[in-house]
């Protein structure tokens, strides 16, 4: 399986320091639909909260964090040299979900627009109640919302059409330094800290990223493939692209550290409203500063449900090499077997 992790190039470290459905055909009844349910939420801490599954979504809904949505798009797109997703399906597909559509952007851009659109509102994590199997599923920007990504992408395959993609997008919540510029004292450090302590908490962990290549793998995925790429915290990097990258993720963290610190910090680190938005003030400050050479690592990655040839043709194969493997050598016979003598090795993958 191929693999196209991408780490970035020294020289590119030179600093400047000075869920939604595609192929249905109700899209504008049910965007209206979806924005209607959008008002039916919990009002915290000044912010607005989804009220389906209530307290399990910890980021609002809110105008404000809308705006941050569609900042994020952008930031992604710009992130995949102006592309929707990786996988072959960029080049279009029949039946699609989006899951965790947010502001249905992305599903809107990929479904060019209603009536190839349309919304639904339901919990991933509980059954899946889909008629027809899709041939493409992404998932973007999810970390913090699964309790069990296995059981997710599980759930993607059973429902994937033979031959259909699956494509996930996310960054790991860690941050990284090359130069030695970001020290343990550094504010957004101790916020990451933080919001990796809550999540965890939780049951629900920010830094599964990294290992969606072998979760893919693990449930039947094949031409699993990574591409990996990085965010810069703001515009520090001489490099033009790397320096735009920084500065839409700049953006979306000015509005984004608060969106993903209040009911995190309030309902599970016991912090007071008041406290949360001082520390966040803080840490916004500290996170423009471009003395500091850091950056998230991002991750696109994708995989293929195989079709019943692939299966066959694995089967086969399995079947010959069982069949034209060379007997055991006999035991010699000043070698006497005993109770603790080791099991014989059989053959087959070590995934």
């Amino acid at each position: 399986m191929a693999d196209h992790a991408q780490q970035p190039a020294a020289e590119d470290f030179e600093t400047d320091d000075g869920a939604s459905s595609i192929g249905d055909s109700s899209g504008t009844d049910s965007l209206a639909s979806l924005r209607s349910s959008i008002l039916d939420y919990r009002r915290e801490n000044g912010r607005t909260y989804h009220h389906m599954s209530d307290g399990k979504y910890v980021l609002p809904n809110d105008e404000l964090e809308q705006d941050r949505l569609d900042m994020t798009h952008h930031l992604w797109v710009l992130t995949w040299e102006d592309s929707l997703c990786n996988c072959p399906k960029k080049n279009g597909a029949k039946r699609v979900l989006d899951i965790g559509t947010g502001t249905g952007i992305w599903a809107l851009d990929y479904g060019n627009v209603p009536p190839n659109c349309s919304f639904e509102l339901d919990d991933v994590e509980k059954e899946w109640t889909w008629n027809e199997p899709f041939d493409f599923i992404f998932i973007r920007s999810m970390v913090s919302c699964f309790a069990s990504w296995p059981d997710i992408i599980a759930k993607a395959y059973e429902n994937l059409e033979p031959g259909g993609y699956i494509e996930i997008q996310d960054n790991m919540c860690l941050l990284r330094c090359q130069d030695g510029t970001m020290t343990e004292d550094y504010l957004p450090l101790k916020w990451i800290n933080l919001l990796i302590e809550a999540t965890d908490k939780m049951g629900c962990s920010i830094n599964v990223a990294a290992s969606f290549k072998q979760m893919l793998e693990d449930a039947g995925f094949v031409d699993v493939e990574e591409k990996k790429k990085i965010w810069p915290i703001n515009p520090w990097p001489k490099d033009n692209k790397l320096r735009e990258l920084g500065h839409w993720s700049l953006e979306v963290a000015m509005s984004g550290i608060e969106a993903s610190s209040l009911a995190l910090f309030t309902r599970v680190l016991n912090w007071s409203p008041e406290e949360t938005r001082v520390y966040c003030a803080h840490v916004r400050n500290e996170h423009k500063k471009i003395g500091v050479h850091a950056y998230y690592d991002i991750y696109g990655v994708w995989g293929r449900k195989p079709e019943k040839t692939d299966e066959d043709e694995e089967t086969a194969a399995t079947a010959t090499a069982t069949a034209t493997a060379p007997p055991p050598a006999p035991a010699p016979a000043y070698a006497p077997a005993t109770a603790s003598s080791p099991a014989p090795a059989t053959a087959g993958n070590e995934s």
